[in-house]
C-alpha cells in the first residue's frame, strides 16, 4: 500500500469493504498525506492524524450499523475475529461480576451517645402515648460502619400567643394562632409532629409579663391536647425563665419533658434542680462554642447532678447563608469528640431549625438590592431555607429538629427516615414534596 494518500481515497476503502448502505456516498478532497511516519511527517503529527482517521471511521460504522447493516461481523471477518461491539438495544455487560467489600471501623469511635428518653407512658406514670429516645450512635449518622439506633425526630413549634411569623408559615396556623392547645394538637394531628414545643414567650416582662403560674396552665392545656412527648421553653428572659421552667416542670410532673434550657447566662442549677426533681430532662444551650458547651455539661453533671440520660445539648443553630457552616463544623466537632470519648460531649444533640426563618431570604418578598438576581417565590423559598438547614446538620450529627413549616417538616422526614432506612426509596413520591401546599 502506497504510504501516501488523498482523503478521496477513502471512498474506494469504502467501496471495497462493500458497505451497501453507503452506495453513492462520495468522500472528496486533495489534501495529499503523507503516512509513511517518516518522510515529511513526523511522529506525533501521524498519531494525531491516524487518531483523527480512527474517530472517522467509527463514525461512519456506526452510522452503517443504524442504518442496519452488519458492520461488526464484517470488522470480525476481515480482521480475523475483533471482538463484537454489542447491538444497539443491547447491553454490553451480560452478567455483573460478583463483588462484596467490608467497611473499616474507626477504631477512634469507641465511645456510644447517650441515649436520653422523653416522654412517659402509663406504665411509666405518664400520660404519653409513646416515647422518643434520642442518641446511642457509635458513629457519625448514616453511616455504613454502625447502624443508627434511633431516628432523627421532630418536635414543631407552638406558643402562648400569636406572634410575627413569615406569611408562608402563618397561613398554616391562623386558625388556632390565639389558642396553644389547639395548635399543638393541629401540628400533630396533621401536620405528623414526633413532639411539641411550647413556647411561653409571654411571660417576657418586656412582652406582656405573664405569671409563671398562669404560664404553667398552658403547659398543662398542651399535655391534656396532645399524647406525645414535649418540649417546654420559656420567653428567652434570663432573670425570668427559671422561675417559669420551675412552675412548667413541676404540672408537667410525671410526663418526662425537656426544660428548655439551661445556659450559662442564666441560674442553670434551679433550672437543673427542677428538672430532678420532677424526673425530667434538660436542654443545655450554648451559642457555638464547644468548650462554653463542656463547661456547661460538666457544671450541669457534677455541680447540679443531673443525670447522664437526662442532657441533650443544643449548640445552636446559624441559618442557611447565616453561619449554618460553623454550626455544622461545631456540632460535627461536638459529636466525634463524643465519640472519641470526651465525656462532656457524650449526648444527643437538638438543633433550632426555626431560626432559618430569621433569614431575611426565606421571608422577603425580594432582594433589597436592585442588582441581585430573582430570589424566586417566597412560598417555596422559606421552606426550602428550613430543609437545607435541617438536613445539613442532620448529617452534622443531629438527633432532633425543632421546625415551623408543614412542608419543610415533611421533607426532612422523608429524606431523614430514608437514609436511617426506616422509608424504602421506592416509597417516596417527590411529587408530594414539589407539589405540597406552602
Amino acid at each position: 500500500m502506497s504510504n501516501k494518500m488523498k482523503l478521496s481515497g477513502l471512498t474506494d476503502i469504502l467501496k471495497d469493504l462493500d458497505v451497501q448502505s453507503l452506495e453513492g456516498v462520495t468522500i472528496e478532497g486533495d489534501i495529499e498525506l503523507d503516512i509513511s511516519g517518516g518522510g515529511g511527517l513526523n511522529p506525533a503529527m501521524a498519531y494525531a492524524l491516524g487518531h483523527e482517521a480512527a474517530q472517522i471511521s467509527l463514525h461512519v460504522a456506526n452510522i452503517a450499523r443504524m442504518l442496519g447493516y452488519p458492520v461488526d461481523q464484517l470488522f470480525a471477518a476481515s480482521m480475523g475475529g475483533f471482538p463484537q461491539a454489542p447491538v444497539a438495544g443491547q447491553s454490553r455487560i451480560q452478567e455483573l461480576i460478583p463483588a462484596k467489600f467490608d467497611v473499616a471501623k474507626m477504631s477512634e469511635w469507641a465511645t456510644p451517645i447517650q441515649e436520653v428518653t422523653l416522654g412517659a407512658t402509663s406504665a411509666d406514670g405518664g400520660s404519653r402515648k409513646n416515647t422518643i429516645t434520642l442518641g446511642g450512635e457509635n458513629a457519625l449518622p448514616y453511616y455504613f460502619d454502625a447502624e443508627m439506633p434511633h431516628r432523627n425526630y421532630v418536635t414543631m413549634d407552638v406558643f402562648d400567643m400569636p406572634i410575627g411569623m413569615a406569611k408562608s408559615v402563618k397561613g398554616n396556623y391562623e386558625d388556632v394562632i390565639n389558642d396553644p392547645a389547639e395548635w399543638a394538637k393541629k401540628v400533630v394531628r396533621d401536620f405528623n409532629a414526633d413532639m411539641v414545643t411550647i413556647h411561653l414567650i409571654s411571660t417576657d416582662p418586656l412582652i406582656n409579663d405573664t405569671p409563671a403560674r398562669e404560664a404553667a396552665k398552658v403547659v398543662e392545656d398542651v399535655l391534656q391536647a396532645v399524647d406525645v412527648p414535649i418540649v417546654i421553653g420559656g420567653s428567652g428572659n434570663p432573670q425570668k425563665d427559671p422561675e417559669v421552667l420551675e412552675k412548667a416542670a413541676e404540672v408537667a410532673e410525671g410526663e418526662r419533658v425537656l426544660l428548655a434550657s439551661a445556659s450559662l447566662n442564666l441560674d442553670y442549677e434551679r433550672v437543673a434542680k427542677a428538672a430532678t426533681d420532677y424526673g425530667h430532662a434538660v436542654l443545655s444551650w450554648t451559642q457555638l462554642e464547644i468548650n462554653a458547651q463542656k463547661e456547661l455539661n460538666r457544671k450541669l453533671m457534677k455541680q447540679c447532678g443531673v443525670p447522664r440520660d437526662s442532657i441533650v445539648m443544643d449548640p445552636t443553630t446559624a441559618a442557611l447563608g447565616y453561619g449554618l457552616d460553623y454550626a455544622y463544623t461545631n456540632m460535627e466537632r461536638i459529636r466525634l469528640a463524643g465519640l472519641m470519648g470526651d465525656e462532656e460531649l457524650t449526648f444527643p444533640m437538638s438543633s433550632g431549625t426555626t431560626n432559618a426563618w430569621g433569614a431575611r431570604e426565606s421571608w422577603m418578598k425580594e432582594s433589597p438590592l436592585s442588582q441581585d438576581s430573582d430570589w424566586g417565590p417566597r412560598e417555596y423559598r422559606g421552606p426550602i431555607w428550613e430543609i437545607v438547614t435541617g438536613l445539613t446538620l442532620s448529617l452534622a450529627g443531629n438527633d432532633m429538629f425543632m421546625m415551623m413549616h408543614p412542608t419543610s417538616v415533611q421533607v426532612l422526614k422523608e429524606i431523614t427516615q430514608t437514609l436511617y432506612g426506616s422509608i424504602e426509596a421506592d416509597e417516596i413520591d417527590i411529587t408530594n414534596w414539589i407539589g405540597a401546599e406552602v
